[in-house]
């Protein structure tokens, strides 16, 4: 993975050094949402030089332990793994059907016995019903592959063409990528459940309307205060949402988290992600950096899959509700990270919800507040 300065001589100088000897090589790129209107330059670059190129377009990039809102991540592949881009999944009369058939076509690829690999998808982030879409995959593709991803697009929640390859670049779509099993991700949160749960007795998407038969918002309101002694109103809500997410209540008692974006008239709350109707919930409180052993536990997750990654590089995808709720925090975060995997280099981007299990071979689940990470060189 090379960090290099979104310009045609930052961007030749690093394709020249790298300069993959046999055909078949490719490029996945990683944006900032500040450096969109230089997608052109990289565009024109691999094509010149007749390389794959796929990626997207985030809030901010992960590096030197920080966040950062110029330059270009490049992961390049001496062998591009076979991927795809599928625009227009919001109004597809089968986006599953299309999502499978292509993946199953580059599954074609990967001869018998060869490491398991893995689902990697970037969603556009305005897509209502990433949770719908995994489920339907999952029922099709089954174990067949191993499963993670992230959202792409801006973090003020506005369209935004945010996944492209060599020649376009669109929105409300999927970029599908189907990396070696070596590149498994781990993903964690850290959120500790509290006892008292509660139904959503009326949803629509991302939409709750009424919890436990009651408009959404006066429950939140009324939890928010018996709980944490804070008196939430119409004016404070964006300042404390963020802070105080939903989770979903899963039978394997793990805890998916949805942090509430919006507000309507009516007491509605907007999600990030979908909440099934009946869901059983709990009102999550936002952890302290690190908080819980979630570090040193996703380190451990790490070591275990993948063995020691001293030196090495990582992947990570950090979610930027986790970081407006951490502020500052959230850089000693990702150095604790570093440390905890013994890593010599941090390397991704700040997405917009995260897929992926918090075990080994579990079911794909979209998350929020999440960090999600994949071992790096690829052999």
């Amino acid at each position: 993975m090379r960090y290099v300065e979104l310009n045609r001589e930052s961007i030749d100088q690093a394709l020249n050094e790298w300069s993959p000897s046999q055909a078949g090589a490719g490029v996945v790129a990683l944006l900032p949402e500040a450096e969109k209107d230089h997608l052109s330059v990289l565009q024109e670059a691999c094509r010149e030089r007749g390389l794959a190129l796929a990626g997207g377009i985030f809030p901010a990039l992960v590096g030197e332990r920080r966040f950062l809102t110029h330059g270009v991540w490049l992961l390049c592949f001496d062998q591009m793994p076979p991927h795809f881009l599928l625009p227009a999944l919001n109004t597809a009369a089968d986006a599953v059907g299309a999502v499978v058939a292509a993946a199953r076509e580059g599954l074609k690829t990967y001869p018998p016995g060869a490491p398991k690999p893995t689902l990697f998808m970037v969603f556009d982030g305005m897509l209502p019903n990433v949770a719908s879409l995994l489920d339907g995959i999952y029922l099709e593709l089954s174990n067949r592959v191993e499963y993670g991803g992230v959202n792409a697009g801006s973090e003020t929640f506005q369209p935004m063409p945010c996944l492209f390859d060599d020649r376009q670049v669109l929105g409300d779509g999927v970029l599908g990528l189907l990396l070696p099993g070596t590149m498994a991700p781990t993903l964690e949160h850290g959120f500790e459940q509290p006892e008292r749960a509660m139904s959503a007795t009326s949803t629509e998407g991302n939409r709750v309307a009424m919890i436990d038969w009651r408009p959404a918002f006066d429950v939140y309101q009324e939890i928010i205060k018996a709980q944490y002694g804070i008196d939430l109103t119409r004016d404070n809500f964006y300042e404390y949402a963020v802070h105080f997410p939903f989770g979903i209540l899963r039978a394997n008692g793990d805890v998916v988290v949805r942090i509430p974006v919006a507000l309507a008239d009516d007491g509605s709350l907007f999600c990030v992600g979908e909440i099934p109707e009946n869901a059983m919930l709990v009102l999550l409180q936002a952890p302290a950096a690190g908080a819980h052993g979630c570090i040193g536990r996703l380190a451990e997750h790490l070591r275990s899959a993948h063995g020691s990654l001293q030196g090495t590089q990582l992947l990570v995808f950090y979610c930027a509700g986790r970081r407006m709720h951490l502020g500052g925090d959230a850089e000693e975060e990702l150095a604790e990270l570093q440390a905890a995997t013994g890593v010599g280099e941090l390397a991704g981007a700040l997405s917009l919800g995260e897929i992926g299990s918090t075990v080994r071979w579990g079911y794909p689940m979209f998350h929020n507040a999440t960090l999600v990470c994949s071992p790096w060189p690829v052999p």
